[in-house]
């Protein structure tokens, strides 16, 4: 038991996307795997590569899921820059924060001491107000916002063989249906972010 925990705690596999919205974004779509283990990093190369061992020999069924060259090299390059990046998304992110400071209607995302946030998405939770009037709201003054992930994954057709239909996550289902991600770039500059907050806390203040 000992060592299966052992092996547990020393193989590290994350996946990383590389789509244009993210922190580190290539030009279409990509993504990576990092993992620590030989065996497992093969497998993983075969898949990527139609299931080949080499040319035209297949040992498993895998998918075409390489990265091609050109957005490798865009990666290669703005990788240098990625701690600026996030760095320029944690200053629009403190300036959000600062405009929405103990608004009553507004929870701003919990950042623990010890972490820091790289706010790919700068995600709120809107308290008593009609986060869906909010959302069209905003879109009439031109300023876009996103609700990730709308249906929960409990409500998932995809997940039903694997619940009774019984499965009962209030809190999931009450955050569901009050966080709203506001925009979040590297480009942003003090004039867009002061008419974010501006319009938003006057449609909030208002409603």
């Amino acid at each position: 038991m000992h060592r299966q925990l052992a092996d547990i705690i020393l193989l590290v596999t994350e996946c990383t996307s590389f789509f244009p919205s993210k922190n580190l974004g290539c030009y279409g779509d990509g993504g990576a795997i990092f993992t620590n283990n030989d065996e497992l990093a093969q497998q993983l190369r075969l898949i990527a590569n139609h299931g080949q061992s080499k040319k035209y020999h297949y040992d498993v069924v895998g998918c075409n899921s390489r990265l091609d060259t050109i957005q490798a090299a865009i990666l290669n390059i703005k990788l240098k820059h990625l701690d600026s990046y996030c760095d320029a998304r944690r200053a629009a992110a403190n300036f959000y924060n600062n405009a929405f400071a103990n608004h009553s209607n507004i929870t701003t995302p919990f950042e623990a001491e010890h972490t820091r946030h790289v706010y790919h998405q700068y995600t709120l939770i809107l308290n008593d107000v009609d986060r869906d009037l909010v959302k069209l709201e905003l879109e009439k003054v031109g300023i876009p916002t996103m609700i990730y992930y709308p249906l929960p994954a409990h409500r998932q057709k995809m997940f039903a063989q694997f619940s009774d239909g019984n499965l009962n996550l209030p809190i999931t289902d009450e955050l569901t249906s009050k966080v709203l991600s506001l925009p979040i770039h590297t480009g942003m500059d003090e004039a867009t972010l002061t008419y974010i907050t501006t319009n938003f806390l006057n449609i909030i203040n208002n409603l």
